[in-house]
């Protein structure tokens, strides 16, 4: 198993730091997040805490966390972490728990593994391959093919995930398809409760399935009225929302080919390789998801990636891409892997 081979890594930690970031997305609104850096025996390793509520961000920034120093195993801290209340004030959403405690476990790992002379991939005894990413972005309102033509400009044969909306008309779905190739179109039907939640909408998802037949349909919300459009299509649906360990990808409605693995919303790393290890095992494509991270998260999910989807179509490219008027020469696909990995790190 993955987690065996970190989990009795020994972990000192003597010092705890957080840095609040902030900065607008393409999506319309600001993001903060907190950058977690834990100390030791002269290693730093750092973690990003992607909680959507900057208020949050705020109270723990001021707070600080509960005592986190010792010495350890990786497995005795994740399980001390786990214990732990590290909100001083409750957040919105219980999920929001999740991924803080991903943002100090992956701190902890990159720690961990830096103090141990090892990089992730040789912990794992995987290598880091070339990584294939897609470009997220919406089409702003009302809707056009702006944003990706300013994307092709600067990086022509850029492929990309989509948050197809109601205000779609067909013809901008036919103009859209005729510009790049569509790998994701994301329904956002799992999101009950939150701003990002889109009703279930039996016409436009048939436009989405008809217009782009080669995308993966990610959380689309099955009704009595739309999942009669996915009867012989259920092997381009995917699921992303939902997903927080291997007992939700066994309470998917029917047995998954395609899942989202973003890391923050198993919380801890013993759950996200229980995860991925569960996938391999079934035959479930991967990919690589982000949540607007600011800072090493990207990395972070990058590097998984690397090692365990890389020729996925992977939600993970350079930040530069998320910045709502992105100038010079930005990356292309695919990422390149480091040439002297250390650490969780991919640079």
């Amino acid at each position: 198993m993955f987690y065996d081979r970190v989990a009795d890594l020994p972990l000192v930690v003597e010092e705890i730091d957080l840095t609040l970031q902030e900065r607008d997305t393409t999506s319309g609104f600001a993001r903060a997040t907190t950058t977690v850096a834990l100390s030791g025996a002269g290693e730093t390793g750092n973690g990003e805490d992607v909680t959507y509520e900057t208020d949050r961000h705020h109270d723990i920034a001021e707070a600080g966390f509960p005592d986190l120093t010792g010495e350890s195993t990786f497995a005795e801290f994740s399980e001390q972490v786990g214990e732990l209340d590290l909100f001083p004030t409750p957040p919105e959403r219980e999920d929001f728990r999740h991924y803080r405690r991903w943002g100090v476990e992956s701190a902890a790992l990159d720690l961990a593994l830096r103090q141990n002379d090892l990089d992730l991939a040789s912990a794992l005894d995987r290598t880091y391959d070339p990584v294939q990413f897609v470009v997220s972005t919406r089409l702003g309102e009302p809707p056009t093919t702006d944003r990706l033509e300013q994307v092709l400009d600067v990086r022509p044969g850029t492929e990309f995930k989509l948050d197809p909306t109601t205000d779609w008309p067909a013809e901008l779905a036919a103009a859209v398809a005729d510009l790049a190739p569509v790998r994701i179109c994301d329904l956002k039907g799992q999101y009950s409760g939150t701003d990002v939640d889109a009703p279930p909408d039996p016409d436009l998802y048939e436009l989405v399935l008809e217009t782009f037949p080669d995308a993966v349909i990610e959380d689309p919300n099955l009704t009595d009225q739309t999942r009669p459009l996915f009867e012989g299509r259920e092997g381009r649906v995917s699921w992303d929302a939902p997903i927080t360990g291997v007992e939700s990808i066994e309470a998917l409605p029917f047995e998954p080919d395609w899942l989202n693995i973003k890391p923050s919303r198993f919380g801890s790393v013993e759950s996200l390789f229980a995860s991925i290890e569960y996938c391999m095992d079934h035959d479930v494509r991967m990919y690589g998801g982000g949540q607007f991270e600011l800072g090493v998260g990207r990395g972070h999910i990058q590097a998984l990636a690397a090692l365990f989807y890389p020729d996925s179509p992977n939600d993970v490219a350079p930040g530069g891409y998320n910045d709502p008027d992105f100038e010079g020469d930005l990356a292309p696909s695919p990422l390149d892997p480091p040439a002297e990995p250390v650490g969780f790190r991919w640079s």
